[in-house]
């Protein structure tokens, strides 16, 4: 399972936001102080050994830009927490986030919507379809 530190996991929010960059473009979208260039390369360098970045060479320059998008590396991440966090039950997260967390009427409200148009989808595609003969 594909796990970032929080200096690669940063370095990826910055390369979906730009889409693609130098080096010295990522390092601009760093708060400051800035982390050293080095420092950057060198984990840019590591996501394009772990095959999560890629780049296109302009001359002595390197343009970087994910292989990984957001939504795949969103959904690994979530299947880890719910897997190793709340032993692969979506009620033990609801459960959690309703206790821990101040949730309003109308995020309970829509969270129930989706709730029901997933039942009902999950009973549309169970139903077996009919055959003529």
């Amino acid at each position: 399972m594909l796990k970032l530190t929080k200096g690669e996991e940063r370095i990826m929010l910055i390369l979906w936001a730009i889409e693609k960059g130098f080096i010295k473009d990522i390092q601009a979208e760093f708060p400051d102080p800035k982390p050293p260039y080095n420092s950057v390369s060198t984990i840019v360098r590591v996501l394009v050994k772990k095959d999560i970045v890629s780049y296109r060479a302009y001359g002595g320059s390197y343009q970087y830009y994910p292989l990984l998008s957001k939504k795949q590396y969103r959904d690994m991440q979530m299947d880890r927490l719910l897997k190793n966090y709340f032993s692969d039950s979506l009620s033990e997260v609801l459960h959690y986030f309703c206790q821990q967390k101040k949730v309003d009427k109308a995020e309970v409200n829509a969270s129930l919507l989706i709730l029901e148009a997933m039942q009902k989808k999950t009973k549309k595609s169970g139903k077996k379809k009919k055959t003529k003969r």
